[in-house]
């Protein structure tokens, strides 16, 4: 008789890395993913697809347990708001208490000294995971290159000009689809990847330097429209996001438009021992993009 496959619990399911991480987990055959909903609509979609679906809401602890029930690994992806630390928390607790043996967890930049608030928050949820005494994989990605397609809800290139807010300094990006299928990997082949923390960027530009390259292959004239961390400050308090997580943005951007960051320039080059292949660069992003960035 075969043994019957682990279960892969992925959180945020219905997000940009949850589905891609899902889509990559349903290519492997080591595994049975498990997706997370909130609503019994979003539920029907992905079972239209086979996929199991479980309900769980971070905010309703009451949904967590069961969801967890007969899980073995789990992706925790939390929103963008100060409620991932409790959120994080909570779900680790009842992950514990159902068997879960090995968690991924998608976090944000920066070394083990990090000081941005909302980085130092991502590092506190992986000591919690450590803590615990899960087998861990922990993800750091840099910025990720979809920020150029919207933040929030805000489209950063309009009629060819990028709005952003780090003044001319180069930092290091990832495309969010490099990003989930290492979350794949580390879930379906857990033992490969347990104890590792890989930090996930692969090409460091500055906006200017991207609205240049835009404007090499895509045959339309972009530039770069340096503005005050304060004025995405008040669009996203306009928008009515998280302050909390927004200010801890901002404080991000002012520090990277100083040079105030070190290493943020940093490249890695584990995506191929992990995944088999390049990791998509600018040049890829931009071509693959360029519908969206037409005008």
């Amino acid at each position: 008789m075969s043994q019957q496959r682990p279960t892969v619990l992925v959180t945020g399911a219905t997000g940009q890395i949850g589905a891609e991480t899902l889509r990559n987990l349903l290519l492997e055959n080591a595994v049975t993913p498990v997706a997370t909903v909130r609503s019994p609509a979003k539920a029907a979609a992905l079972q239209a697809q086979g996929i199991r679906t479980v309900m769980l809401d971070f905010d309703r602890e009451d949904t967590l347990l069961p969801a967890l029930q007969g899980i073995d690994r789990a992706f925790l992806v939390t929103g963008y708001s100060v409620d991932m630390l409790r959120q994080s928390k909570v779900f680790l607790d009842a992950a514990k208490q159902a068997g879960v043996q090995h968690v991924v967890h998608l976090g944000a930049c920066g070394g083990d000294d990090a000081s941005i608030g909302h980085w130092a928050w991502h590092q506190l949820v992986e000591r919690y995971i450590e803590w615990h005494g899960f087998s861990f994989t922990h993800l750091r990605p840099e910025a990720f290159m979809q920020n150029l397609l919207s933040y929030d809800g805000t489209r950063a290139v309009v009629n060819g000009v990028i709005r952003q807010y780090t003044g001319d300094a180069r930092f290091s990006w990832v495309d969010g689809d490099d990003v989930a299928a290492v979350a794949a990997q580390a879930l379906a082949w857990p033992q490969r990847h347990a104890g590792q923390t890989y930090r996930l960027g692969y090409d460091a530009k500055s906006y200017g330097e991207v609205a240049a390259l835009m404007t090499a292959l895509l045959g339309q004239p972009f530039r770069y429209e340096a503005l005050s961390p304060d004025v995405f400050l008040e669009d996203m308090r306009a928008a009515g996001a998280d302050m909390a997580y927004m200010n801890c943005v901002r404080d991000n951007f002012q520090r990277v438009a100083e040079r105030r960051v070190p290493g943020i320039e940093a490249t890695f080059d584990n995506f191929p021992t992990i995944t088999g292949r390049a990791p998509v660069r600018w040049a890829d992003f931009i071509r693959k993009h360029r519908d969206a960035f037409a005008y």
